[in-house]
């Protein structure tokens, strides 16, 4: 189902698993439409032991909901997850000529903004859960968006995984940890990407799957792939040193 619903969200039923609406952000005119997936047990989220969260932002002129491999993994680990449509009718279209970086940093700080919208005014509909703990993940154009947000010095954000972003600097800094999970399709502006000295001193991991399309860190991809993917997700979440995430690939 999907409907419309004001700034002060009206709490959902936790029976259902999945629910698909648009949030109004009255501030800019704009809806944004979202799907939520919860926890495969979701029963353990209390307000006194508040579940994860995680926002997930699709590459441009991708589907949002084309990431569904991804959410089931989140949701096996006990997130809530949020999957957020970044691109709408009106919207002007990603440039694709100059500076690539500096003729899309309008569409990196719309998708952050939205972003940092979702966080302050959804989280009351969702008690159970901890939306000053979130997780970024984004894939291409969407990891762009979640770099930039976590740059921006938000105290929510704990972790971003990008997913073959290909422009933005990831943060470094040791408040947030990173992960960011490369195909070998294209190649990417090294300053989006750590140093082996970076990764290190601030606990983060880069790791390239061989042989591997920028497509196949979607739904559209290779089984084989999106398998390490879970598997390389999984291993950082809980904790596994980067040497052993890069052995997963």
């Amino acid at each position: 189902m999907k409907f419309a619903v004001p700034l002060a969200l009206s709490l959902l039923t936790s029976s259902v698993m999945a629910t698909s609406l648009d949030i109004y952000d009255a501030s800019r005119e704009r809806n944004i439409p979202i799907t939520v997936d919860f926890p495969v047990q979701k029963d353990l989220c209390t307000t006194n032991n508040k579940c994860k969260v995680a926002f997930v932002s699709a590459d441009y002129k991708v589907p949002y909901l084309k990431y569904q491999l991804m959410v089931q993994n989140l949701n096996e680990m006990g997130y809530l997850t949020v999957a957020v449509d970044h691109e709408l009718p009106n919207d002007p279209p990603l440039s694709k000529k100059g500076d690539l970086y500096q003729t899309r940093i309008e569409n990196w700080k719309r998708g952050a903004e939205t972003l940092d919208f979702l966080q302050s005014n959804i989280s009351l509909s969702y008690p159970e859960y901890n939306f000053q703990n979130i997780l970024l993940v984004g894939h291409s154009n969407g990891g762009d968006i979640s770099a930039w947000l976590a740059s921006e010095n938000k105290s929510y954000i704990s972790k971003i995984i990008t997913l073959d972003h290909r422009r933005v600097a990831l943060p470094k800094t040791a408040k947030i940890q990173v992960l960011s999970i490369r195909a070998t399709e294209y190649p990417t502006v090294a300053s989006a990407l750590l140093t082996e000295k970076e990764q290190s001193k601030y606990h983060s991991c880069i790791v390239e799957i061989e042989n591997s399309k920028h497509m196949d860190l979607t739904d559209y991809g290779s089984e084989k792939v999106m398998n390490k993917v879970r598997l390389i997700t999984k291993g950082f979440l809980s904790g596994e040193s980067c040497t052993k995430l890069k052995q997963q690939a």
